[in-house]
């Protein structure tokens, strides 16, 4: 006997390794398949090979019929739902009547297809459920007068058609009910939510109920229980199913229920004239030992199915001959006693979208214990990879569930890819209670945060100086301060007694380390950050000419790591003892203790543990710089002032100090450069160590000659370059400008590359990164000596002021010799992009503008037309890019052997669908797997076709938009890459929705192809 089963997932991957162990079966097809092909079984398991350029599309019955006869096939097992929705067993069972079709006729089907005809089904024929109302997008408005009358406090809101297996809402309470609702009825799931179920929520413990039918009699498999949350002890949002357990035990009461129920089932379908024949799912809620139905599925659930097949002893195959020739009653059906638990491997997406791409590591061989079933894979130049949103469900033998449970999650966490996420909950006890919620369930480690305190003490009280002192804040009847601490609430700051006088002023200076903190994170290195904090904030507030006092830190994280928070720390704190400044916190008050004004000021630290607002390894670092000023100090910058002929000094910087570090990212990605790369010029350092450099101090340096009235004028070069940082000494009506000479210092190397390497013009090197400065001084040419003669350290003469006759503040001479844009230059790997066009391409225009950006990753090589007349020719042609017409033919492959021919020629790597107006063949898509991508003017999975838009507005869609896919055999079907809504609104005609649509696909398609073309480097 030669089989097909029809599908591509984990059911159907473990219904070819139960049937191909039969010695009845000869072969076994799978269509379309995945990436298991070949993989697991005592024999082949098969699946139809594109190259061959057999292409079965499921949905279309007479492609299945005739692909039966073409290949001697005997038996179809129909696995998903969508092909029995649209008659294909009953196709087969009227074109083939000798063939073997397992699967119930599109009436039977309804069962699973129209929540709202099973919802009046289980209400005609006595089969306990849910209360419910039904509502159809005709009466979307009486949704508020609806949840006003039921009678129930919490709902369950269901899609009545196929929706991909999202159709299921549970929301929090009737209000968000009410809103799923009319999001459904508005669109959301396409012309499956033309009708919603709304329905009493019920409180209990579900199981899954499977059974062999025949049309007369059932056979019951054993039960199961399956875990539909994405997060362990059932949080997250609904998916497909994340793990099952089976068997398990319920009340003999509650079971016999369930056997009566699925007697019923049968009787009713009888009485409809309805042959049943196939597997009938049926999905329970037991409440308070009574079982109520909460949906029928048509065929073996998933992944139910890959753990009953793992328990099956006998021959599947024999089970299905006697369903369909209605024995099934005779057919002695043996199980294991064993218990088997089935763990599904998601990507890092789900069930938002899948993963295309990704390699897959470490799946072992089956045994006895052990069988990986794929669902969402495929094959790519002999590697398995990731292919959608479910990838494989690991399914283990155990005495008990538990041990089944242990065997699943330790093989689970053995298999790489990335992104990969699972349950490791799997199978535990239905009646388990959920813990009660604790701090430290909920992320923070209180015992932690407590021990890291205890390790900062001494690098806390080596900054302190005369004056400060770390206090507990608690006050008694008088306001007096009790008990002096580290790790307290505050600090207090006495100014006098660290020996100001009565008329000090203070300055307060506020900053970040920004995305550094990404590159130390990656490095594993926070030894610089610390630097980074207080240096930025302590070189702000002495350009004020002011003395930094005290510092205090902001440190935030999703979970605290420990030794990690303790680097930062003893960074921030080297650094303050450098700034001669205390390390104190947060509090900031100051107020009059007497009339004399003595000054006292209270601050407290703050480190801040916030998982689900920070991810687990993020993390966040800012401080705060508290200085304090003598009133006869000069008050800079002496705008009034600075005059023609003052000289301007430079004081070099460390490097990019914590300034630009998104552009540099940049560059380094674009390049392909990792931080543990070893520097071009000095091969001691990496990137990363040469980018965490800690951030320069000026304190020791500078503040002497501010406080001498030696300087008019002191600027911090931060974010904004030499730009933006150094006219902040002058003020906006000020009549001279600052003259700047790139030719009178020589930036560090790694400014170099990072202007070569991106490219980066000189202009944006100069208002992006310090290059090379990190502080200036506006001195008086008279006191130009005593400067000199009082700086122990490099500085450069970099410029003067002169008389402004523009208007602009800051002129720069000599930019052409501040870099070497060709020292670093690099030929970047780009991916080879073809763009398929039938017109003018706008699309093709904004992909090619993209592509020729200095940080693209793609190279437009080809742009191929079947029409000879497209517009779209001409324009690729102005790029200087090679534009080809390949008319289409009578049978598409044909035409198409010629363009797969062309692109290949031009080395395609990547195919983008530019308003290409032709159905493209398998055999196309078999050339170029998970390469070619689609621009679609919808939100899929609604509304596809050629009519999308138009079929959104006559359905009264209030949201529409575009889809970035890619591409496979089904037309608009392929994952989902992004994304764009665009809101409908009152006054809107089809053509300003289109240009709308419009704008956003000019941006999104780029940056989908952008997104493709990374993931195509990286492997």
């Amino acid at each position: 006997m030669n089989v097909l089963v029809i599908g591509s997932g984990g059911r159907e991957h473990a219904l070819a390794w139960k049937l191909e162990q039969s010695s009845l079966i000869k072969k076994v097809i799978v269509a379309p398949g995945n990436g298991a092909s070949g993989r697991i079984g005592m024999r082949k398991f098969k699946k139809i090979l594109i190259q061959c350029h057999l292409d079965l599309n499921p949905n279309n019955v007479k492609e299945v019929s005739d692909f039966c006869v073409g290949n001697h096939i005997h038996c179809v097992l129909i696995g998903p739902e969508e092909p029995l929705s649209n008659g294909l067993a009953d196709h087969l069972i009227k074109t083939h009547p000798d063939l073997i079709v397992f699967g119930p006729t599109k009436d039977g089907a309804q069962l699973e297809t129209s929540k709202s005809f099973s919802k009046q089904f289980m209400k005609e024929y006595g089969l306990p459920t849910a209360d419910f109302v039904t509502v159809s997008a005709d009466n979307v408005k009486s949704l508020d007068s609806v949840f006003e009358r039921v009678p129930w406090k919490k709902s369950v809101v269901k899609a009545d058609g196929l929706a991909a297996g999202k159709g299921v809402i549970i929301p929090k309470d009737n209000e968000e009910a009410k809103n799923a609702a009319r999001s459904i009825l508005e669109g959301e799931f396409g012309s499956a939510g033309h009708t919603v179920i709304i329905e009493e929520r019920l409180e209990g413990y579900e199981v899954s109920a499977l059974a062999f039918v025949d049309g007369i009699s059932f056979k019951k498999m054993p039960l199961g229980k399956d875990h539909k949350r994405l997060l362990e002890l059932d949080f997250g949002p609904n998916t497909g199913g994340m793990g099952v357990v089976a068997p398990v035990e319920i009340p003999s009461e509650v079971n016999c229920q369930i056997d009566e129920i699925f007697e019923k089932t049968l009787k009713g379908l009888a009485n409809r004239k309805i042959k049943y024949c196939g597997v009938l799912y049926a999905g329970f809620m037991i409440v308070n030992k009574k079982p109520y139905l909460l949906e029928f599925n048509c065929r073996f659930g998933d992944p139910e199915t890959q753990v009953l097949m793992r328990l099956l002893e006998s021959d599947l195959f024999e089970i299905i001959r006697s369903c369909v020739q209605q024995t099934l009653s005779k057919c002695e059906i043996q199980w294991s006693t064993k218990s088997a638990c089935g763990v599904v491997l998601a990507s890092g997406n789900y069930p938002k979208s899948g993963d295309k791409g990704s390699p897959i590591r470490n799946v072992p061989p089956p045994n006895d214990t052990n069988v990986v079933f794929h669902a969402g894979t495929s094959v790519i130049n002999n590697q398995i990879v990731t292919n959608g949103g479910r990838i494989l469900c690991v399914t283990s033998i155990g005495k008990t569930s538990q041990d089944a449970r242990e065997q699943a999650n330790k093989v689970a966490s053995e298999i790489e890819f990335s992104g990969k996420q699972f349950r490791k909950d799997i199978g535990k006890p239905l009646d388990t209670v959920a813990p009660s919620l604790s701090y430290g369930a909920s992320g923070v480690n209180i015992d932690e945060g407590n021990q890291f305190v205890e390790d900062i003490k001494s690098l806390v009280k080596k900054t302190l100086l005369p004056g400060a002192n770390q206090v507990s804040l608690k006050f008694s009847k008088n306001y007096s301060l009790a008990c002096s601490q580290i790790g307290g609430f505050g600090a207090v700051l006495d100014l006098k007694t660290a020996g100001f006088k009565n008329d000090c002023q203070l300055v307060v200076g506020i900053d970040g380390v920004g995305t550094k903190i990404e590159v130390a994170t990656h490095c594993k290195n926070f030894s610089g950050v610390g630097y980074d904090v207080v240096a930025m904030c302590v070189n702000d507030v002495i350009c004020h000419c002011a003395k930094p006092i005290a510092f205090l830190d902001y440190f935030v994280c999703g979970k605290l790591d420990r030794s990690m928070a303790t680097q930062v720390l003893a960074s921030i704190s080297d650094a303050c003892v450098e700034a001669e400044c205390s390390l104190i916190g947060k509090l900031l008050n100051y107020g009059k203790k007497d009339a004399r004004f003595s000054i006292k000021l209270f601050a407290g630290g703050e480190t801040a543990e916030m998982p689900g607002v920070y991810s687990t390894h993020q993390w966040d670092l800012a401080g705060c710089a508290i200085a304090a000023r003598e009133s006869t100090w000069p008050m800079l910058p002496l705008l009034t002032s600075i005059q023609e002929g003052d000289v301007i000094i430079g004081l070099p910087s460390s490097g990019l100090h914590s300034n630009g570090f998104s552009l540099a990212r940049k560059v380094l990605t674009a390049n392909g450069v990792e931080y543990s790369v070893k520097l071009p010029w000095d091969e001691t350092k990496t990137f990363g160590d040469e980018l965490l450099t800690g951030t320069k101090l000026y304190v020791k340096t500078v503040l002497p000659l501010l406080t001498d009235g030696l300087v008019k004028g002191c600027a911090h070069i931060t974010g904004g370059g030499l730009t933006e940082n150094a006219i902040r000494v002058l003020d906006e009506n000020s009549k001279v400008q600052l003259v700047i000479d790139c030719a009178k210092w020589k930036p560090k190397e790694i400014f170099n590359w990072l202007a070569s390497a991106g490219p980066v013009e000189t202009k944006e090197m100069i208002r992006t990164f310090n290059c090379g400065i990190g502080m200036i001084l506006i001195v008086a040419k008279g006191n130009l000596n005593t400067i000199k003669s009082r700086i122990d350290s490099e500085f450069f003469e970099i410029g003067h002021v002169e008389k402004s006759t523009d208007g602009e503040k800051i002129k720069f001479l000599n930019e052409g010799q501040l870099f070497d844009h060709y020292k670093y230059q690099t030929n970047r790997k780009r991916v080879k992009v073809a763009i398929l066009i039938s017109g003018t391409g706008t699309n093709m225009q904004k992909l090619i503008e993209r592509s020729r950006a200095p940080d693209s990753n793609c190279e437009v090589v080809v742009v191929v037309s079947n029409k000879e007349t497209a517009g779209g020719l001409k324009i690729a042609s102005s790029y200087g890019i090679p534009a080809k017409c390949v008319p289409h033919t009578a049978d598409r492959v044909t035409g198409e052997t010629v363009m797969v021919q062309v692109l290949k020629d031009y080395g395609t790597e990547l195919v983008c669908m530019g308003g290409y107006m032709r159905i493209i063949s398998p055999y196309f898509i078999a050339q170029f797997p998970s390469r070619i991508i689609n621009i679609h003017p919808s939100l899929l999975p609604s509304f596809k076709g050629s009519h999308a838009l138009q079929d959104a507005l006559d359905f009264g869609a209030k949201v529409v938009g575009c889809t970035a896919h890619f591409v496979d055999e089904l037309v608009d079907h392929g994952d989902i890459i992004a994304q764009r809504p665009v809101m409908v609104e009152d006054g809107d005609t089809i053509e300003t929705i289109r240009q709308k649509i419009q704008v956003q696909e000019h941006e999104m398609f780029p940056n989908a192809m952008m997104a493709v073309a990374k993931k195509i480097l990286a492997e």
